[in-house]
């Protein structure tokens, strides 16, 4: 069956969203003649349109708009394309008190011949392509999702907007599937579990910095052993470099230049220093405090180094976007007939990482962008080391052009959670600049000296993003290895209480992390809550179990396990562990 027609065809995706949303503007200049019309393009899950309008856009006004539209798609109206010379166009605007699309075209050369769209008495300033009629767009497959601020052009120093959100599928179906799986990732949101199940919180006083509780940092720490395990195996070396290093050393890095926007800076004893957004400059430190010889490289340095960067206020989004956070990094330095082997088992390392959390994931290779260092040749070695890398691991792959880093070409991993939304987690990226910038050396099997070619990686990239991801990927219910709490004893009566402690003290001697329950309450509440709290086993003790030395034993996932010794108990959990199901 054909494509042509189904959002699996990108182009087709883009003229019916986009569409829309001049579907959208024609309702609200129906609605509320005195709107200004801003911009309206076709975004990933759907569209938006940014309006000048004094009256509120509540949830009232978004189920007038979209009542209105479905209207405009039953109408049928026909979408016709006329042009205009950019003088004439410009009037053609102002006639039409449009004082945004005036701007937009005032912006275009001289010599422009702007484009316009129109659908009965309605006319839009737009490049296009769109659909041929209103009526392509099905009226019971749109809906309008919300409406927030938003700075005319992104410009904070300009006049605030109102940006109505929608969706549209071309079939109705798609949009119930769609809106069951928003529905499900509100319940999945992290910020809202991470606060029932006391991981992390967010205070005023640091907007942006996370807090971490106990059983968050119970989680967060299982997560870095893991890490350390994967690599110790893999040769890598662990180092430690200083949050906060000398103005200098950033200028030498190319960062200053290329990123201080996003550096926190002060001053020490009247000299300068930022903040470290990245891990690299002081692994380049590490490398050049003593001699190297050819015979040590790779030299594979991993680091779990926290950096700060400045995210604007409107950008934060619980631990998915913050201003401070872990990168789980490492710095391999190499020989250049090095490179491809080393590529290769870093994409292996990501592999098993992802696969071990049920990731399936995509890659991208992003090439050489307009703002970067080092010469065009220096680039093309570098980009074809990771593409024949890519290649020999057989893997597909997309290639961005333009979108590498300013220092050097990367593979992107993107992860795709539970709810099939896609998270770019780990990188790498092959840079021959910074060991250039840096002076860095190694003895060659000649006896001369050589430079080395430098790896950048990361495989969860933010342990707290990756966190966030994990969260809402297993809706709160992590795997029994990771779990903060793996086990709630729950006593039925006050009569078993020393055999729950008995047991707990049993267990946790074993490494388990479990918690006893000892309120004055019924069995079945005590069960609920555990249920809700997403504890994997419950342990449940009546006088019975006590007496017989046994447990009654419930999982989260499989219901009533039935009564077991504490010898089968304790083998279980701890193979459940152990192979980190």
């Amino acid at each position: 069956m054909s494509n042509e027609f189904t959002f699996e065809n990108e182009e087709f995706k883009e003229k019916y969203r986009h569409t829309t949303s001049h579907i959208l503007a024609q309702a609200m200049k129906r609605l509320y003649p005195e709107a200004k019309l801003a911009i309206g393009p076709a975004i990933d899950n759907g569209f938006y349109y940014d309006f000048d309008l004094d009256t509120p856009i509540t949830a009232e006004v978004l189920e007038k708009l979209e009542k209105e539209m479905k209207a405009i798609s039953k109408e049928k109206l026909k979408l016709e394309r006329f042009e205009l010379p950019r003088q004439e166009a410009i009037k053609y605007m102002e006639d039409k008190d449009e004082p945004y699309k005036v701007e937009l075209i005032q912006d275009l050369p001289e010599d422009a011949i702007i484009s316009f769209y129109q659908q009965g008495d309605f006319v839009d300033l737009c490049a296009g392509p769109h659909m041929d009629s209103t009526g392509r767009i099905k009226a019971n497959a749109m809906k309008l999702t919300s409406a927030t601020g938003a700075y005319w052009r992104g410009d904070s120093d300009r006049k605030m907007l109102q940006r109505v959100y929608g969706t549209c599928f071309p079939k109705k179906d798609e949009l119930d599937a769609y809106l069951a799986r928003i529905e499900e990732a509100k319940k999945r949101d992290h910020r809202k579990l991470g606060k029932e199940l006391d991981l992390f919180m967010f205070m005023d006083e640091g907007p942006g910095f996370p807090f971490f509780l106990p059983k968050g940092m119970l989680l967060k720490n299982k997560l870095i052993e893991y890490w350390r395990e994967v690599h110790e195996k893999a040769g890598y070396v662990e180092i430690s470099t200083p949050i906060m290093l000398n103005q200098d050393l950033w200028h030498r890095s190319g960062h200053w230049e290329h990123y201080k926007d996003n550096m926190y800076t002060t001053e020490v004893d009247d000299t300068a220093f930022a903040l470290k957004p990245m891990n690299c400059p002081g692994g380049m430190l590490v490398y050049k405090s003593k001699p190297h010889s050819y015979r040590d490289l790779p030299l594979r340095m991993g680091e779990l180094g926290l950096v700060h960067r400045h995210e604007l206020s409107g950008a934060l989004h619980g631990l998915m976007r913050v201003r401070c956070f872990t990168q789980d990094d490492a710095h391999i330095f190499m020989t250049p007939d090095q490179i491809k082997d080393e590529i290769k088992a870093v994409a292996r390392i990501i592999d098993e990482m992802y696969s071990l959390f049920g990731f399936e994931y995509h890659v991208e290779l992003s090439t050489m962008p307009e703002d970067h260092i080092g010469s065009d040749e220096q680039w093309e070695v570098a980009t074809n080391g990771l593409r024949s890398a890519l290649d020999e691991l057989g893997k597909e792959y997309i290639v961005n052009e333009g979108d590498g880093a300013f220092y050097g070409p990367k593979i992107d991993f993107h992860l795709k959670d539970s709810l099939d939304r896609t998270w770019q987690c780990g990188t790498i990226q092959l840079d021959m600049q910074l060991p250039e910038r840096f002076e860095l050396e190694y003895i060659g099997s000649d006896g001369e000296k050589h430079r080395p070619v430098m790896i950048h990686r990361v495989a969860f990239g933010s342990i707290e993003r990756f966190i966030g991801i994990l969260t809402e990927h297993y809706a709160g219910v992590f795997p029994l290895w990771m779990a903060p709490v793996q086990a709630k004893i729950l006593p039925i009566t006050d009569r078993t209480a020393d055999y729950a402690d008995a047991l707990a003290e049993k267990l946790a001697a074993k490494g388990m992390r479990v918690e006893v329950d000892h309120r004055s309450e019924k069995i079945g509440y005590k069960i609920r809550e555990a249920q809700m709290s997403k504890m994997p086993y419950m342990l449940v003790l009546g006088d019975k179990e006590a007496e017989d030395g046994t447990i009654a034993v419930r999982s989260r996932a499989e219901g009533d396990l039935g009564v077991m010794s504490y010898d089968e108990l304790e083998a279980k959990l701890l193979a459940e562990v152990e192979e980190k199901k």
